[in-house]
């Protein structure tokens, strides 16, 4: 199959054939007609397909014959979760888009407004978007709704779990109703789909991929290893076997920056990026690293949303994420478009549980490899099946609750309420609980047992009087 059988038009196929691509992927080969023929679409499909092509080609071909957009009017509005993303898929629209006159701008926060709302002025066809900056431009009034055609939401998936789906729904307010909706996401989630409700008209469902797969193009291994060993064995890694160009993850920001120092003073050239960089220092590491000017690049979860580098050869897992669907997305950075890819994992034995759910949820256990010189002290155990399911986490005990206890004044009483018992000489330790009191070894509060005697003191006089039953007064008869 090539493009040419998806009703694009001759100047999409040219802008096409110029990036480099020559027959579609299958969610471009299920996508675009359904896109041109006016259908909402729902799509399932993993980083690295083509699934910016997929939403981006159709949609230049339905803008190219309209009218064009007005001050501050846009026809179409793609929403990403990260100014990386955004970056990336405003590009592909202008590559795609460079044999027509459209305008496609990319707004997103970290820089001034400002230059953002004097391009807005002029109206523009296709906005790219990240849902904060978008609704700070609405509120100054320098983007309108009114002539809005076609919505996308990309990595939908990742936008719910940044927790921007307030945000979402704020959009979804201020938008026309009648609008062709596209919905790009790498799992549908029950949080998807209850989204989608509300979005999506009769949809059409595509997935190219099972759920939570990952590309057989890429090679899985870890490498078990001590925690505060992981620095120098990845140094080793990358100077023994000559990586050239290697991204690393790191769960945290200030993980990123220690890790991308110590590899620089070891005489790699690292770089970090992660939300506390500004947009500049980001998008400078970005094309270093893409240039080759950089050998590592150490990116948190976030930041490494929207990275589309070509031919990258090695993702290694610093640390394990704790969201074990962010390994299917990490990994996903390699192995693109029919490439090969490596993905290393350096796992220490604090890790096991993180190790477990991802290897639950690829189904497949991955392969362990020891290095040299790095064995580790703390062994790192061995996994579960991936088919065994999850334990389920016990329920808390209720606390006990102690409930009063009532005594009856013997058997065959048909009396129902219990009646004391009458005072005795003698005291037991049966009749004394029956009335309250308390025995501990041969000696009850307030008095003494002591040869079978009971001496009482001022204590049991109290209980006496509380516990003598009342007396009834009987009215005296009449005569």
């Amino acid at each position: 199959m090539s493009f040419s059988t998806l009703g694009l038009s001759q100047p999409i196929l040219d802008a096409v054939t110029d990036a480099g691509y020559t027959s579609p992927s299958p969610i471009q080969a299920q996508a675009i007609p359904a896109v041109l023929k006016g259908r909402d679409i729902m799509a399932a499909a993993q980083t690295g397909t083509g699934k910016t092509a997929a939403f981006a080609l159709p949609i230049i071909e339905l803008l190219s014959t309209g009218p064009a957009a007005k001050s501050n009017q846009i026809r179409s509005l793609v929403l990403t979760p990260t100014r990386e993303l955004a970056a990336q898929v405003h590009e592909n629209f202008r590559a795609y888009s460079v044999n027509h006159r459209l305008r496609c701008e990319v707004v997103f926060g970290g820089v001034k407004i400002n230059p953002q709302m004097m391009r807005l002025r002029g109206g523009a066809d296709v906005v790219v978007a990240t849902p904060g900056r978008l609704l700070d431009l609405y509120n100054q009034n320098a983007i309108r709704f009114d002539r809005l055609e076609i919505l996308v939401l990309d990595e939908a998936d990742r936008m719910l779990d940044m927790g921007f789906i307030h945000d979402i729904k704020r959009i979804l307010k201020l938008l026309p109703p009648e609008r062709q909706n596209l919905l790009f996401s790498a799992t549908f989630s029950t949080e998807i789909r209850q989204l989608a409700k509300g979005l999506v008209n009769d949809p059409v469902e595509i997935s190219v991929t099972p759920p939570n797969s990952t590309v057989k193009a890429v090679k899985q291994w870890l490498c078990p290893v001590d925690k505060k060993q992981k620095s120098p064995l990845l140094r080793d890694l990358i100077a023994q076997n000559r990586w050239d160009q290697v991204l690393v993850f790191s769960r945290t920001k200030h993980g990123a920056n220690k890790l991308a120092k110590y590899l620089d003073e070891s005489g790699i050239k690292a770089v970090p990026i992660h939300g506390n960089k500004s947009q500049g220092a980001r998008t400078r590491a970005l094309a270093d690293f893409k240039q080759g000017k950089v050998q590592v690049l150490v990116a948190t979860d976030i930041a490494a949303r929207g990275l589309d580098i070509d031919q990258l050869p090695y993702v290694v897992n610093f640390d394990l994420p704790n969201v074990p669907e962010d390994y299917v997305h990490r990994i996903g950075r390699t192995g693109r478009a029919g490439a090969t890819g490596e993905a290393v994992s350096l796992v220490c034995a604090d890790e096991i549980k993180q190790l477990q759910d991802i290897e639950r949820l690829i189904k497949k256990l991955i392969p362990r490899e020891y290095v040299d010189g790095y064995e580790p002290v703390h062994e790192l155990p061995e996994s579960r099946s991936p088919m065994t399911p999850a334990k389920k986490p016990k329920k808390p005990k209720k606390p006990k609750t102690s409930t009063p206890t009532s005594h009856s004044t013997g058997a065959g009483s048909g009396n129902s309420r219990s009646e004391p018992r009458q005072q005795t000489g003698l005291g037991t330790p049966s009749t004394d609980r029956a009335r309250g009191d308390k025995v501990q070894g041969g000696r009850r509060a307030g008095g003494s047992l002591e040869g079978g005697n009971l001496k009482e003191g001022p204590a049991d006089n109290t209980a006496r009087k509380t516990q003598r039953p009342r007396r009834r007064h009987r009215k005296p008869k009449l005569s």
